[in-house]
């Protein structure tokens, strides 16, 4: 609330919502707690205690909203963050905390970010979930507790620590066991007879002898690569040489695993909380760093640092094996499968206007002509049927096929005119025709009486009538196509 209003940074508040006709007190700012303020007070009684208390609605869901947004943030610490409602957020820091020196200068870095934003934070790390999420809470001692060592932090805690429920945190108190260590080295089967399975369950979390997922907020993408920044970056070289880097150590991991990239997109977290990201694909699947790089940089003059950069990750979504043909130089006969036609074609299309892409067209099974082919992302695919060579066809197919009005003498002739365009044509060429019978198994329709005709331009059109004359109606024309 301080970050998105400043403005209360030295004011005391609290967020409060109606209940059964009176204003309730549902969070509390920490100048508020110590002016005497609690969570469940009336408003009316908190301002006898504190008349110039600052209230704020409670909007709903406003706390989930928050730690989301936390949690998207926490994303330039690790890749996989959780929440944790109603107050908690989880990142898993397992081969992040080297760019941050240790895992002391990462946690301090993030403790230090989220007070500066006005956010009261306790953090800690721990080989377990449970006992990270048990000790920022109630530790006392240290924050950061060594690998294997979980048992001897647990030991001093109250059961509350464990996560487990109200009930049967009241359950131990009136049994005097107060801290975890006195009933931690129970037989499981006593502890799970008098407690439960969900007791038992997190007290084996916390300890590591049972496995707990989290679930984050973004997909984890296995092929990436994260550079941090000791200096924010504010310079489109400094954003060159990171993009280089992170390239570099990618496109080495792929290259041993046998495996190339065919989407790559480069995100730069600004440290005003913004986000820039460029992203490319390719024909074939590459891990040559120079290709890729001069794809990337086509971009780069896009991306607007402002007031710098902290963090970059380059990420991998669509990563496929790389065949041996792959990576051969240039070939005699020009194979669409040669390293080289694939960043030619990666080449054009960068260069080209925003989204406009090169196509690769094969043949399919249809009958109508607009349906009689099929888009092909990959270079390396085979067509399994060939192209109609006996057959004339315009190379330029409208998508849709337009009505058009037509003068034709009956019953099956060719047109002696046709309007399209606002424009009248008079033919002074036509073809026979060539039927095309209706997909019944789609259509269940008319066929098709298509026509090349020419007008006295000399221009060439590709028309047809659908269905067959009769006494009742007149069929209907259509323009399908133009010829160069």
């Amino acid at each position: 609330m301080q970050k998105s209003k400043p403005n209360l940074k030295d004011t005391a508040f609290v967020l409060a919502k109606p209940d059964h006709g009176r204003m309730i007190i549902t969070e509390v700012s920490k100048l508020a707690k110590i002016k005497g303020i609690y969570t469940g007070m009336v408003v009316s009684d908190a301002k006898v205690i504190y008349p110039s208390l600052h209230i704020l609605d409670d909007i709903p869901d406003l706390n989930l909203k928050l730690l989301k947004n936390i949690a998207y943030w926490c994303i330039r610490y690790s890749p996989i963050v959780a929440i944790d409602l109603p107050n908690g957020i989880i990142l898993e820091a397992t081969g992040c905390t080297h760019l941050w020196n240790d895992e002391e200068g990462y946690l301090k870095d993030i403790i230090n970010k989220l007070k500066s934003f006005g956010y009261t934070i306790r953090a800690a790390m721990a080989d377990t979930v449970g006992t990270a999420w048990a000790v920022s809470r109630y530790g006392r001692i240290k924050a950061i507790i060594k690998s294997g060592e979980q048992y001897q932090a647990l030991m001093p805690l109250p059961p509350v620590a464990l996560r487990i429920d109200p009930i049967v945190n009241e359950k131990l108190k009136k049994l005097g066991l107060t801290e975890i260590g006195s009933f931690i080295n129970m037989q499981s089967s006593a502890l799970r007879r008098r407690f439960g399975t969900d007791f038992l369950l997190r007290m084996q979390q916390a300890l590591g002898t049972k496995e707990e997922y989290i679930e984050s907020v973004m997909p984890s993408i296995e092929y990436s690569e994260r550079l941090p920044c000791l200096e924010l970056i504010q310079t489109q070289t400094g954003i060159e040489i990171a993009l280089q880097t992170l390239l570099e150590k990618l496109c080495n991991r792929l290259l041993k695993e046998g495996k190339g990239l065919r989407e790559v997109s480069f995100t730069c977290y600004r440290i005003d909380n913004k986000i820039e990201k460029i992203s490319i694909h390719t024909n074939h699947a590459s891990n040559n760093p120079k290709h890729l790089f001069k794809l990337l940089q086509y971009k780069i003059e896009t991306i607007e640092p402002a007031l710098g950069i902290e963090l970059f990750i380059l990420e991998a979504p669509k990563v496929e094996k790389v065949t041996s043909i792959q990576q051969t130089f240039w070939t005699t006969n020009g194979s669409l499968e040669s390293r080289e036609i694939a960043e030619l074609l990666d080449n054009i299309e960068t260069k080209l206007e925003k989204n406009v892409l090169i196509h690769r067209y094969f043949p399919d099974e249809h009958h109508w002509p607009e349906r009689s082919f099929k888009n092909i992302t990959s270079l390396k695919e085979k067509s399994v049927i060939e192209w109609p060579k006996e057959k004339i066809r315009p190379a330029n197919v409208l998508p849709v096929p337009q009505p058009i009005k037509v003068t034709a003498p009956i019953p099956d002739y060719p047109p002696m005119n046709f309007q399209f365009n606002n424009k009248l044509h008079k033919v002074v060429k036509a073809d026979a025709c060539e039927r095309i019978e209706a997909e019944w198994w789609i259509e269940g329709g008319k066929h098709r009486d298509y026509y090349i005709v020419e007008n006295e331009e000399g221009k060439r059109y590709w028309l047809y009538r659908l269905g067959h004359y009769n006494e009742e109606e007149n069929p209907q024309w259509f323009m399908h196509g133009v010829f160069d």
